[in-house]
């Protein structure tokens, strides 16, 4: 491991570096790394962003996304500007098979690795860590990092700020869960003050929807909904085919988990979905209650206490069985 005064050494001279985050990168991963971008090219160092594969359509108004580079579309462009970098940056993800392929060329690129994330039980391929669980985002990570780590407040300028309150923003689920402490707020302040303009970034993100989304989500609520009343507990699962009516694309499924969890009375709400290698699970809770706990104990995934992910390998059909095979366990808790 190298210290910040290294890592502050290593970038007070122009470098060639590259910004990863994870797989179908969401508000926080593509904030948080636009970012981080938009503060480098201000001290002249070479920064290309690398995202594993494609993402939402409502995420490509942010500053400088022209410049995005996706591995699955150049991959052979990626792997030469890993392989060429002096620093890599990983942010919002702690273990290389959150990046699909391209974890194993950054595991063995020569760079030093600096991780920027917020998630539980890091893997340790990093070389630099600045880590928090506590923290509602990793674009708050990057804030932090900018203005304790490398000391330069000055360099948060308007587009630093609109990326990085984006990824705030989407991550605290508009600044509505518990992770979205005094200090959140404050930070969010400053970053207005900075030029983030709030309500026009929350327009593009939440009111900037296709109409195929508007009617999926309608046809999840009216025909897809299921509630448990014993378990206090809502379910919405999909499969292929109704994917394919719909004719989704990346990021029209993303947060329909959240509706289902607002209904009157539901502590924990799950959004399963049929893809074409795996069944993919999607948890959202209330208080207390570990949706992390059961994705890692029984989907392979984990993530928050009140916002987490998994997958499959079992059928659809089996996927939910077994989902709702787990509730009895955990019934207590989502009676608290």
């Amino acid at each position: 491991m190298i210290t910040s005064a290294d890592l502050k050494s290593l970038l007070s001279v122009p470098q060639q570096i590259v910004i990863t985050t994870h797989h179908k990168p969401d508000g926080d991963a593509m904030g948080s790394s636009l970012g981080l971008y938009a503060y480098l090219i201000q001290k002249g160092h070479h920064v290309s962003v690398i995202a594993p594969t494609d993402y939402p359509e409502f995420l490509h108004w942010m500053p400088n996304n022209s410049e995005v580079i996706i591995y699955t579309e150049a991959e052979e462009q990626s792997v030469k500007l890993v392989n060429e970098a002096a620093i890599i940056f990983c942010l919002d993800f702690n273990a290389l098979g959150r990046i699909n392929n391209l974890g194993e060329h950054v595991r063995e690129a020569s760079a030093v690795k600096v991780m920027i994330d917020h998630h539980l039980d890091p893997e340790d391929f990093d070389d630099y860590r600045h880590w928090n669980i506590n923290a509602c985002a990793s674009a708050q990570l990057v804030y932090d990092f900018i203005m304790n780590v490398m000391e330069e407040p000055q360099l948060v300028n308007k587009d630093v700020a609109t990326c990085l309150y984006t990824g705030i923003m989407t991550d605290s689920g508009s600044f509505r869960f518990p992770s979205a402490t005094a200090e959140v707020y404050r930070i969010a302040a400053d970053l207005i003050d900075a030029g983030a303009e709030h309500w026009r970034i929350h327009q593009l993100v939440y009111d900037n929807v296709s109409e195929t989304r508007i009617k999926f989500l309608g046809y999840c609520l009216s025909h897809k909904l299921e509630i448990l009343r014993d378990f206090n507990t809502a379910i919405i699962s999909v499969n292929k085919q109704e994917l394919e009516q719909f004719k989704i694309e990346t990021g029209d499924t993303e947060g329909i988990v959240n509706y289902a969890l607002s209904v009157n009375g539901i502590k924990l709400a799950a959004f399963i979905i049929e893809r074409t290698d795996k069944v993919k699970l999607s948890l959202r809770s209330t208080g207390d209650f570990p949706a992390n706990e059961i994705c890692k104990k029984y989907f392979n995934g984990g993530g928050h206490r009140n916002a987490a992910g998994g997958s499959s390998d079992q059928s659809l059909e089996q996927t939910v069985a077994a989902f709702k095979s787990i509730l009895p366990e955990y019934k207590a808790l989502l009676f608290v």
